[in-house]
This record gives structure tokens, sequence and C-alpha cells, in this order.
């Protein structure tokens, strides 16, 4: 076995390095984002954790922990951002044209629910459909099994919507939890946890990394969680990998996704090209392939139903944010000559 290299085992990879010229390779150096702060950058380099500042007209808005970057190290500043290999992003909270960074080159997402009244299908769904249009294998890690009566019944429910999807139920306290999860965080593997507030994302980042980061109980009347983790930032894995972590999302607005959707939804979506109309609304139709899964109780129909929803929001918000930055410019425009007859108004005052 080839050993990895010491570049590698920070999650570089042929891709990045196909990215670069011969004048960056004799110039600059590699650094990987650890964590963005307003108005800087901490990074990892050979060498060890740095700063770095951003050049001018650069917003660290633009950049996501784990993406790569090229480093002028004798003025500590980013040259450029290396393209990634996933993403993971969300509209954000109040600005449906804006997109929400969350975490860059992961090859593998823990969707982290758990076996009680968290588990949640449709929000699920939606999480599955952002893992997969970052280009990011997602896997299931059903929580708190040691306090459920039967997690098999949450094992069934998770195939039911993702069936070629990998699901673990499991103890997040339990130390041999870690190993089960070796298996994708081997050296230069970056990982990070998605998923509610309290449903044990920071307890499993605890098990692989061995660290102390901050933990929160959940409120029994509904099994809702408090925010604990605050900010995003990438931890080493003892024996190799790399672990971003994230905080719970109480909002998860989707936009652009459709991909995303139609992988969330493949066997809905291969059923439905043997409906005998290819514009089958999957409604009242004669021939419809997904009503006759349905009454043969071979399809919740709620299932269904979330994936029409999820569709439609999806398209709506595509539409709506493609609308609002067409107009940008026109905005843009339109202020511009509004502060230049401002500042005319105010010379003429002053000239009389």
């Amino acid at each position: 076995m080839t050993p990895i290299t010491p570049l590698a085992s920070l999650g570089w990879s042929d891709s990045f390095q196909s990215q670069l010229s011969d004048d960056e390779q004799a110039s600059f150096f590699p650094a990987r984002v650890t964590e963005v702060h307003r108005d800087r950058l901490t990074v990892l380099t050979l060498d060890g954790p740095a700063t770095l500042w951003l050049p001018g007209g650069m917003s660290t808005s633009e950049l996501a922990v784990g993406d790569w970057v090229l480093s002028d190290p004798a003025r500590s500043l980013l040259t450029r951002r290396l393209d990634r290999t996933s993403l993971l992003s969300r509209r954000a909270a109040g600005d449906v044209s804006r997109d929400q960074l969350i975490a860059a080159n992961v090859d593998t997402a823990f969707l982290t629910t758990s076996c009680n009244a968290d588990f949640n299908e449709a929000r699920l769904e939606r999480y599955l459909a952002l893992i997969h249009q970052g280009g990011i294998r997602p896997v299931v890690l059903l929580t708190k099994a040691d306090t459920c009566p039967d997690p098999s019944a949450f094992l069934s429910r998770m195939a039911a919507i993702a069936p070629n999807t990998t699901a673990l139920a499991l103890n997040a306290k339990d130390p041999a939890t870690a190993q089960r999860l070796a298996e994708w965080c081997g050296p230069g593997q970056t990982v990070c946890f998605l998923g509610s507030s309290g449903v044990g994302k920071s307890t499993l980042a605890n098990t692989l990394t061995g660290l102390k980061l901050d933990t929160g109980g959940i409120r029994e009347d509904d099994a809702k969680g408090r925010h604990t983790t605050t900010a995003r930032a990438l931890f080493e894995i003892p024996g190799g990998g790399w672990l971003i972590d994230t905080p719970g999302m109480r909002e998860l607005r989707l936009s652009d996704v459709a991909e995303g959707i139609e992988a969330t939804f493949a066997d809905l979506i291969t059923l439905a090209k043997t409906c005998r109309f290819t514009d089958c609304a999957h409604d009242h139709e004669p021939g419809c392939a997904i009503q006759a899964a349905i009454a043969a109780r071979t399809l919740d129909p709620a299932r269904l139903s979330r994936w029409q929803k999820l569709a439609h929001e999806d398209r709506s918000n595509a539409a709506a944010a493609a609308t609002l930055r067409a107009r940008a410019p026109t905005r843009s425009f339109g202020k511009a000559t509004r502060d230049v007859a401002k500042h005319k108004r105010r010379w003429d005052d002053l000239e009389e």
C-alpha cells in the first residue's frame, strides 16, 4: 500500500493539483480553510495553522470551511480559491437570492437523527436533497438507539425513503461507535455531520475526534434540541481524516437543487417513467404507475406528496432567485443614479 503524502493527508488530491499552473506551484502554497472569520481565514498548511487575509474585492462569505486555497506566505495573503469537488450550501435566511455556504470538499455527510420524536421523513428528505446536490455521499446515523425499544422500526422507516443509503442505529456516547464509522473516516477523507440540534452530532464529533465540543440535551416534550455548535470548524480525526463540525439548522431552505431532489426520490422518478402518459400528474390519470403502487400499498401516498411539494418549492425559490438576480443590476444602477442626483442638488445648493 502506497503511503499517503502529508498534503494528501489534509485532503489534497489530483483534482486540486491539476488546477495549479507552473508559476503557482513555484510561488504559492496550498492551504485548507479550517475557520472562516468576518475579515480573515484560519487555514492549515504543511507548516501548521496560519492566518490568511483576503485580497481586495473578496469577501469571506465566498469561502467555506474545507475549501482549498493558494496562499502567499510572505504576505499572509490568499491568492485564489481552488475549484471544489463538493459543496454544501443552502439559501440564506430571509434572502432567496443568496447562498449560505456550509462546507466544501466533503466526501461523506453523516445525516444524523434520533430514534425518537425527532425522526421526521420530510426533514430528512430535505437534507438528503441538499447532500445529493452537493455531490456528497450520505450516511444516515440514527442515534439514541440505546434508549429506544425498537431501533429496527426507525431503520425500516429510513429504508422506505432512502433504500440505497447506508443507515446505522447507534449510541453516540459508545466509544465503539468510532470504529463503526471508521470506513468513512480514513486518511485524507473529510466528513461532516448534518441534522437538527440535540440529536447527538457534537457527541459523535467528540467520539470521533477525542475533543470536548459543546453538547446539549433535548427538550422532553418534543425531542427538539438546543443549539450547541455555533460556528463551523475543521477538526482532525485521530488515525486519519477530518471532521467539519456544523451548527444545527432551524431552517433549511432549498433552491436550485433539482438534481438533488431527483436523486432523493429516484425510486419515484423511475416508477413514474412507466406511467401511460409522459405528462402524468400522478393524480387520477389512467395508467398511472404511481397511483397503482399506492393502491397496492407498496408506496406511501405521503411520500408522493412530499416529493411534489419539495419539487414545487425548489422551482418557486429558483424562479424567485433568478428574478432577483436579474433585477440586481437595474436596482444598483437606479440607486447610483439617485445618489448622483442627490449629490448634484447638494452642490447646486452650495453654489447658490
